[in-house]
């Protein structure tokens, strides 16, 4: 048995096409938003909170490295589905691109808290202390000291969530988020149209591209500050 592959109608696919375009770029920015703020905050607490830190408060840090630990190797696929009652009570809905939105809000959250630990615990230890010699409080030194000297390093991780973040958006489809990956899936390969579906995959890569080439000028540009 052969399968017959159509060539693409661009006429008729090219409106959903680049709707599917504003779809993945609305839920991708949405969760950089939201996540990437989310993500921070809580990475910014593992951090100040662990044995040392100028937040030092181990029962906090016990709890949220544990929530963290739990919540981030969860493939996003499953999230979808262990979190659809939390999903119908806060959106209202468990389909649609708003339900897609907020799942990829909890996953991106999590997964910047680790990354954000993981380079804030690289700061020298030593500028810290300079800043508490000084007199200055814990906030002050996380808004002044620890969060600048960490910017490089930050936005490379930002820009390895964005990546991630793109391929949750080609999984939203499962639940009528849209996207290049919903499109890809309906009317490329389950249309026998392997055209649409190595477009749609082409975009995703230039988007990825252009955020991979932004990240790495950004993050140049302060590590020579």
């Amino acid at each position: 048995m052969t399968t017959t592959y159509l060539a693409a109608d661009w006429v008729r696919l090219g409106p959903t096409f680049f709707e599917a375009i504003v779809d993945t770029l609305v839920m991708v920015s949405i969760t950089m938003v939201i996540g990437g703020f989310m993500g921070l905050v809580l990475g910014v607490l593992l951090y100040t909170t662990r044995s040392g830190g100028v937040l030092q408060y181990r029962p906090a840090y016990w709890i949220l490295n544990l929530l963290v630990n739990f919540i981030r190797p969860i493939p996003f696929i499953i999230m979808i589905a262990m979190f659809a009652p939390l999903t119908l009570n806060v959106v209202g809905t468990t389909i649609g691109r708003q339900a897609a939105i907020f799942i990829m809000c909890i996953a991106a959250s999590f997964a910047v808290a680790r990354i954000v630990e993981q380079n804030l615990v690289a700061i020298d230890p030593g500028v810290i202390e300079a800043a508490r010699a000084m007199g200055a409080g814990p906030w002050k030194i996380i808004s002044t000291v620890i969060l600048p000297e960490s910017l490089g390093p930050l936005v490379l991780g930002y820009t390895f969530i964005f990546i991630a973040v793109v391929d949750m958006s080609a999984m939203a489809g499962y639940i009528g988020g849209g996207g290049l990956g919903d499109f890809a899936i309906v009317y490329g390969y389950r249309a026998y149209d392997l055209e649409v579906t190595y477009v749609a995959v082409i975009v995703i890569v230039i988007i990825v591209q252009i955020a991979q080439a932004l990240g790495n000028w950004l993050s140049r540009k302060l590590l020579r500050r």
